[in-house]
């Protein structure tokens, strides 16, 4: 009796093994947004860690929020897990439509007014690129993942992951990146419980090269487009 007591006893103090941290900095070069240059924002990177020996742990899909918010997105670019929601609340004084018809998840929310609100639930693991079909300056990066453990890097390119002790392949995205450029910067990685510091992370946007995209029926944006205060018919 005593011995079974104090094997329980043990289990209930000794519980799942705890995380351990990733940590590191990514730099960005050769770029030619003046945010990069000036500012040295390399925020918006994503690091992620795929477990060698097993799949991660079975996890639900969680909630996440991309504002529409001075005809911007917010945040630009959201890493999420397969299986997530990711609902588009509307909060400037004018209509916005958001949709995808790119590679990964195809959808298209429809046109909503200020104050509404869309959700998507996203099961495809890929990259979506999300634009609005009223405002072609609008475009943001949703990033979906079969692993839990991600993070985006902050203004000054640090990032801190927490995952259980093992052995992982580390990935890299970056929007203005090429593959090949960033399949080299993927890794093998061994995590311990006391944790592992990575060196810099050097991505070069050298390759990247911006162009104008559709709208949701495949067309040129009319002259003009998103310039109006109010979404024309929106008060009929």
């Amino acid at each position: 009796m005593i011995s079974r007591w104090l094997i329980c006893f043990s289990l209930l103090v000794s519980g799942p093994s705890p995380a351990a941290v990733v940590s590191g900095t990514v730099v960005l070069r050769d770029s030619r947004l003046e945010d990069v240059q000036r500012h040295k924002n390399y925020s918006g990177v994503v690091i992620s860690l795929s477990p060698i020996a097993q799949p991660p742990d079975s996890t639900p899909g969680h909630h996440y929020r991309m504002l529409q918010k001075d005809k911007t997105f917010v945040p630009h670019v959201l890493p999420v897990l397969a299986g997530s929601t990711v609902d588009f609340p509307n909060l400037d004084p004018i209509f916005h439509s958001a949709f995808s018809s790119y590679n990964g998840q195809i959808f298209d929310v429809g046109l909503y007014p200020p104050g509404g609100t869309r959700s998507v639930k996203f099961t495809r693991p890929g990259v979506v690129r999300v634009f609005c079909n009223i405002h072609p300056t609008m475009s943001a990066v949703i990033l979906v993942l079969t692993t839990p453990y991600f993070a985006s890097t902050r203004a000054d390119g640090s990032f801190r992951i927490e995952a259980p002790p093992g052995g992982y392949d580390l990935s890299v995205f970056h929007e203005r990146a090429t593959e090949a450029s960033l399949e080299t910067l993927g890794r093998r990685i061994q995590l311990a419980a006391s944790g592992l510091q990575l060196p810099d992370i050097v991505i070069s946007e050298a390759g990247y090269v911006a162009g104008p995209h559709k709208n949701k029926y495949g067309k040129d944006y009319p002259p003009g487009s998103g310039e109006e205060a109010v979404y024309p018919g929106a008060r009929k």
